[in-house]
């Protein structure tokens, strides 16, 4: 009897596995993952599996028209049509991470509502009551500046600090999301991200 599920010989059953029959362990179906078009991005398949994408990639439009699947991986598996970054693992045990940085094209709206947002930024701190509000208002300055740096640089914004710009200014945790320039900066992030 044949243990290698990779290896042509007796199936547990006494029989003759051919060549395209797929391996069975314990009869049940060991998955795996069929994508259509993929790139970039990391998989993995099999018993504990692995897939880590940590690329920094540039903006990329999306393809055109999604790509079908192709085949029809088995009942446990993943069909993936388009895969345009990410981590997918299948199988027992498995994991995927997707640590990438995806920076996105800083649209002319979006520098503008920052710049308005500095620009009245002092007049919150003014009106700030407290050590709670100096410093979210702290933070959110800091956050403005390494968003606005990395603009400046590359005319890209990473994905995570938008993300977070955008959660400190809907909070309601600071005076700052009050201002009419924070409601354009949402405004502009929340069109860049979806």
């Amino acid at each position: 009897m044949t243990t290698d599920p990779n290896e042509q010989g007796e199936r547990d059953d006494g029989g003759r596995r051919t060549a395209d029959e797929p391996a069975r362990t314990g009869g049940a179906d060991r998955g795996g993952i069929v994508i259509g078009l993929m790139t970039g991005g990391a998989v993995a398949a099999g018993e504990r599996a692995r897939a880590e994408d940590r690329s920094d990639r540039a903006p990329a439009p999306a393809p055109a028209a999604p790509a079908p699947a192709g085949a029809t991986p088995p009942p446990s598996g993943i069909a993936i049509g388009t895969m345009t970054g990410g981590a997918v693992a299948a199988g027992p045990e498995a994991h995927a991470l997707d640590a990438s940085r995806r920076p996105v094209l800083a649209s002319p709206e979006l520098v503008r509502a920052l710049a308005e947002l500095r620009a009245e930024l002092p007049v919150a701190a003014t009106g700030s009551d407290g050590d709670g509000d100096d410093h979210a208002i702290a933070e959110l300055t800091d956050q403005l500046t390494l968003l606005e740096g990395g603009i400046a640089r590359t005319q890209q914004a990473e994905r995570g600090r938008l993300e977070r710009l955008r959660a400190l200014l809907t909070s309601g945790s600071t005076l700052a999301g009050g201002l009419a320039s924070a409601v354009a900066v949402v405004q502009a992030i929340s069109a860049l991200l979806g």
